[in-house]
């Protein structure tokens, strides 16, 4: 099963026992969990949209370290004007260790008042004794 997520503004396909590297992201726990997954392959059957939002992508972080030098050069002919410059993005290594189709987060419901259920002859009944007794 693989699922695609988005994560640092970037989409990835990722399948369990894979190592992606992402953008730096700051984490507390041993592991992570991804949402919203915009599709998810389950043997052959794809899912998408309300299906895909019950599934849940686990993954471990690894570390982080730094990528690839990116040479940044700008030059304006017959000016004299040239300036170099260079980017190093910060990365997080993650091991995805699974991805599973599960139930939806269970969200909490009020409690109805439980109002006990009456007939129409109670109610004619009460109504009658409530008209005989005098009132003080």
């Amino acid at each position: 099963m693989y699922a695609v997520i988005k994560t640092g503004g970037k989409q990835q396909k990722v399948k369990a026992g894979d190592v992606i590297e992402v953008e730096k992201i700051v984490h507390d726990g041993e592991t992570m969990t991804f949402h919203p997954i915009l599709v998810v392959d389950d043997d052959g059957k794809t899912h998408v949209g309300a299906e895909a939002a019950k599934a849940v992508v686990t993954a471990k972080p690894l570390g982080e370290k730094k990528g690839e030098k990116i040479k940044i050069f700008k030059y304006r002919p017959k000016s004299g004007y040239a300036k170099r410059g260079g980017h190093r993005q910060l990365l997080t290594m993650l091991e995805i260790s699974e991805v599973k189709l599960g139930a939806a987060p269970k969200r909490a419901t009020k409690a109805k008042a439980e109002v006990p259920d009456e007939t129409p002859a109670d109610v004619a009944a009460e109504a009658s004794a409530d008209a005989e007794t005098p009132a003080e």
